[in-house]
């Protein structure tokens, strides 16, 4: 199991820790490290300005959001960062939902979440193999472009720059059980957002007939500290802020997921207080079992016993969210 760094999207500005924590990473011998993005900072830049600065470390977005970009525009940041990376780019590709899609990028949800994904990911692949002008006659995306309100000059079109890998990685950030499945049929690897080592049932039936070198990579807060309920306090912010506040009351990835973990009373009880802003009530209302099952904090003796379980499974990458240089490196010398 290779350990990766998920620096995440910045908050009210850029974090002045990410970039001495990636190139930390590098040194320790992480794997890859990976940004993200929410409705403030970008993936593709902050993760060029780390690519400027290291050499080896694979970098990746997780993830990055389809309806922030035509499929061809995000294989144009993929294939250009992969050039000046030297072959180091990774593309996780999510579609978020329909709070974020509608309210912040001012497009209209999918109706057909399945379909849209598969579409993306096929223009992105046809853009990265160059084989010839990018062709669909999709659903949501038509290349060239035939609806009612074009001018109907459009032209197919191939890249002019040649990328540097047909084969770059694509990554997709899916929650539903369809969408898993589909994940493992046109995808290179999934993207996790909740991983409970004991809990790998839940995903089962979705993983069933994995492609050979298919990446398994969820994100993992960890915390090397003595007070575990202490540790876990961020993590239960963000479950608060996802479960409760990223999605509709109706219509919350996030929360259904944490459902089908196991918690679906909790799950509505954080949305409830959350939605009436009760936004502190909402975060005491995570348990501290599902907080600290989908997470390594405590101790070192602690985290090296709970490392075992995230290696039983079929985890191939564990991204972990470490806010200190000390936590990357007790995690490096317990994964060597």
């Amino acid at each position: 199991m290779r350990l990766g760094l998920a620096l995440g999207y910045w908050g009210r500005g850029p974090h002045p820790s990410h970039l001495d924590l990636a190139t930390e990473a590098e040194n320790l011998g992480y794997h890859s490290v990976w940004t993200a993005e929410a409705w403030g900072s970008d993936a593709f830049t902050p993760l060029t300005w780390i690519a400027a600065h290291t050499s080896r470390i694979r970098l990746g977005t997780a993830i990055a959001q389809m309806s922030a970009r035509t499929p061809t525009a995000t294989a144009m940041h993929a294939l250009t960062l992969d050039h000046l990376s030297g072959g180091r780019m990774m593309l996780g590709l999510g579609l978020s939902g329909p709070q974020v899609v509608e309210g912040w990028y001012g497009r209209p949800f999918p109706a057909s979440p399945l379909t849209a994904t598969r579409e993306y990911v096929d223009v992105v692949r046809q853009v990265l193999r160059r084989e010839g002008p990018v062709a669909l006659e999709g659903r949501f995306h038509q290349h060239p472009y035939r609806g009612a309100d074009g001018t109907g000059l459009g032209k197919p079109l191939k890249p002019i720059t040649h990328p540097l890998r047909a084969d770059l990685p694509v990554l997709l950030g899916a929650e539903g059980p369809k969408n898993i499945a589909q994940t493992t049929r046109i995808a290179d690897g999934w993207l996790p957002l909740y991983w409970s080592p004991t809990r790998t049932d839940v995903y089962r039936a979705s993983l069933t007939g994995l492609p050979e070198g298919f990446m398994i990579a969820p994100m993992a807060r960890a915390k090397v500290c003595d007070d575990v309920a202490e540790g876990l306090l961020p993590v239960k912010a963000m479950l608060g802020f996802y479960i409760g506040g990223m999605g509709h009351a109706a219509r919350n990835f996030h929360a259904d997921l944490m459902a089908r973990m196991g918690y679906e009373k909790e799950a509505r009880r954080i949305q409830e207080l959350f939605l009436a802003g009760r936004k502190e009530e909402a975060v005491l209302a995570v348990p501290d079992a599902f907080a600290d099952e989908i997470s390594l904090i405590g101790p070192r003796e602690r985290i090296a016993e709970r490392l075992d379980l995230w290696r039983a499974g079929p985890v191939t990458d564990l991204l972990v969210t470490a806010p200190d240089p000390h936590t990357l490196r007790v995690l490096a010398e317990l994964a060597g």
